[in-house]
């Protein structure tokens, strides 16, 4: 038993439990384009994916029919996560890329007369 009273093949099903639970979120906050959330979120699975290496039972629970469920439903929500987050972070950069586009100063003397102030 651990700490928390569950047996380490329990433990391993909750961790697994709660990278779906979060798997699940990350997608509603990257459909809100909340991407603060988003990244708190990525973080805190990271935090489960990691305890879920640290407990060998893991491989066990992941050998069962009910982890391999789990798992089928969670690889079309991973898919869609990372299509969300690159199409999220091309759009960021083209639109990084039109902000330097209008950036003026230093370019000509033009911007330097436009951001005065009179």
């Amino acid at each position: 038993m651990s700490a928390n009273g569950k047996t380490p093949l329990e433990q391993a099903k909750a961790n697994w439990d709660m990278y779906y639970m979060l798997t699940q979120e990350l997608l509603k906050f990257i459909d809100q384009n909340d991407i603060d959330q988003f990244l708190e979120l990525e973080k805190q699975r990271n935090t489960v994916v990691e305890r879920m290496k640290a407990l060998p039972e893991t491989e066990d629970y992941r050998k069962t029919e009910e982890c391999q469920a789990l798992v089928a439903k969670i690889k079309p929500l991973d898919m869609q996560i990372i299509y969300k987050a690159r199409a999220w972070l091309n759009k960021s950069r083209k639109q990084n890329a039109s902000v330097h586009a209008y950036d003026l100063q230093g370019v000509s003397g033009l911007g330097s007369i436009l951001n005065k102030k009179y």
